[in-house]
């Protein structure tokens, strides 16, 4: 008679065959894997309820998770959908808008439109709930190929979203309109019915992201079919012309200097104190030194790793050695600490080049890569990754644990990291490369693993670089300060993050 663990194995085997031949995880019903298997999963922690009948995949430990949850969300939204409407749905021109802007939060609130739809909301979890209103469907519809979401196109979604749209998801809205191939994809959507206006509202909405030419021609082309335009600005700000140079094809390459343009604003108005500019390199260093045990305590502790002061010293005094630790958790936590000691030594050496050189953007945005490496170099020698894995930028999705914020796709990550140097390089005020910095980096989550210790490094070779003190976030401040980068990701609002830098 099979035990109990040779049940669950196979149970497990069944999961992993219905995994490995479907793109989307979602499960529908017990009776997908067997009501055996699927009850057996469930009672073990590897299968989890959405709604009723909806189930996905976990982990022991992980039940209720959020992690878990957005991972899975937009796999359950189109499964949901497929199975409830068939092909007739799809999200609204808003959704629509902040998907092609590459928005990393999802919705609190869902809304599905579709001919089928009967106008109810479905509670999900972790707060959040799926709307489905009976309502027409564009004229065309675009499936993007990542997840197999059903959007209005892009230039059909700009025309027929609420002008609302323009004020609450400023960013979201221009970094759209920056997308944008031609007027005449706009004039394809609004010329035919006589949206003026729609048009009128584009037309404005086009100048103010500084795409004159194309509103010209719009503009023009609705006058002479018989339209009188008044063009109106939809936005309640004006955008620097220098953001925008024609045809943006990602929307990341406009999308994080708006949101750096809004958060400097925000940080500025804070009134950073001036820096002490006087420090010699040497006393610079010898700062740093001082604050190394300290620092490198709480920066290992907010990431979950359990280190002491003794073993920082033991470490830094060469004492250290990874063949006496006799536990797996002893010597990952040890192996974490002799790469924070190595990485730290090379940030002593960026602080140098920068203090002797110059730009610290740019310095430190050629340098963070050796610092990373060096946090991991420990792992390769002892054989827990291989070198291979500390190449480039990572290839795989992440999620943070108990946040709404999803960080960029690989393939995004590739597009945003270029952006994010360049403004480091291009920012002159030392505070918002810190904050900015800082936040921008872990927004991005570069890395699959070591992305907040390498960020807090980022920002205080920023500060110290300048002549701010190094700044120790501790252990006693996480919830606090992982509470402040939600705000930021969520809802574009530096300024908590920024004050607990500027105290």
């Amino acid at each position: 008679m099979a035990s109990i663990q040779e049940k669950l194995a196979d149970s497990l085997g069944v999961l992993k065959q219905y995994q490995d031949t479907h793109q989307n995880c979602i499960i529908k019903g017990l009776e997908t894997l067997g009501g055996v298997h699927s009850k057996r999963l469930i009672q073990n922690g590897y299968l989890e309820q959405i709604i009723k009948g909806w189930y996905m995949p976990t982990m022991p430990g992980m039940e209720g998770d959020t992690t878990v949850w957005y991972a899975s969300y937009w796999h359950f939204v189109v499964a949901y959908a497929n199975n409830r409407f068939g092909e007739g749905w799809c999200l609204t021109p808003e959704e629509s808008l902040d998907f092609y802007a590459g928005e990393t939060v999802a919705p609190h609130q869902l809304i599905l439109r579709s001919t089928k739809a009967s106008n109810n909301i479905i509670q999900l979890k972790h707060g959040d709930s799926l709307l489905d209103i009976t309502a027409s469907m564009p004229r065309q519809v675009y499936i993007e190929p990542r997840y197999g979401l059903r959007l209005y196109t892009l230039p059909e979604a700009l025309a027929f979203c609420t002008p609302t749209y323009f004020k609450k998801s400023a960013v979201n809205a221009r970094t759209c309109l920056l997308m944008v191939g031609s007027a005449d994809e706009i004039l394809r959507e609004v010329a035919d019915e006589g949206n003026s206006s729609r048009a009128s509202r584009l037309v404005g909405a086009l100048r103010n992201v500084g795409r004159k030419e194309m509103a010209q021609r719009i503009l023009d082309y609705m006058v002479r079919i018989g339209h009188n335009l008044r063009p109106e600005d939809p936005f309640e700000d004006k955008m620097e012309s220098t953001f925008a140079s024609g045809r943006i094809i990602s929307p990341y390459t406009i999308r994080l200097r708006l949101m750096w343009k809004k958060m400097k604003e925000q940080i500025l108005a804070l009134n950073p104190k001036a820096a002490n500019s006087t420090l010699s390199l040497e006393e610079v260093l010898g700062n740093m030194d001082e604050n190394y045990v300290r620092d490198s305590y709480h920066s290992l502790s907010i990431e979950g790793y359990r280190v002491t002061e003794g073993l920082i010293e033991r470490v830094r005094s060469g004492e250290w050695n990874p063949k006496d630790d006799k536990t797996d958790a002893e010597r990952k936590n040890a192996l974490a600490a002799r790469g924070y000691y190595q990485a730290f030594l090379q940030v002593k050496e960026s602080v140098r080049e920068i203090i002797q050189n110059g730009n610290a953007g740019e310095i430190a945005g050629r340098n963070f890569e050796n610092w990373h490496f060096e946090m991991f170099q420990p792992c390769i020698v002892a054989g827990i990754i291989k070198p291979s894995d500390l190449i480039g930028y990572r290839t795989g999705q992440v999620y943070i644990r108990g946040s709404k914020h999803t960080p960029l796709s690989p393939d995004a990550v590739r597009d945003a990291m270029p952006v994010f140097i360049d403004l480091m390089k291009e920012e002159e005020n030392a505070m918002v490369r810190a904050i900015l910095g800082h936040f921008f980096f872990v927004y991005i989550h570069p890395y699959m693993d070591g992305n907040g210790r390498t960020a807090r490094f980022l920002m205080n070779v920023m500060l110290v670089t300048a002549g701010y003190p190094w700044k120790i976030i501790t252990v006693e401040e996480r919830s606090t300060y992982m509470a402040a980068l939600e705000k930021a990701s969520i809802n574009g609002d530096i300024t908590d993050f920024a004050k607990i830098i500027l105290l």
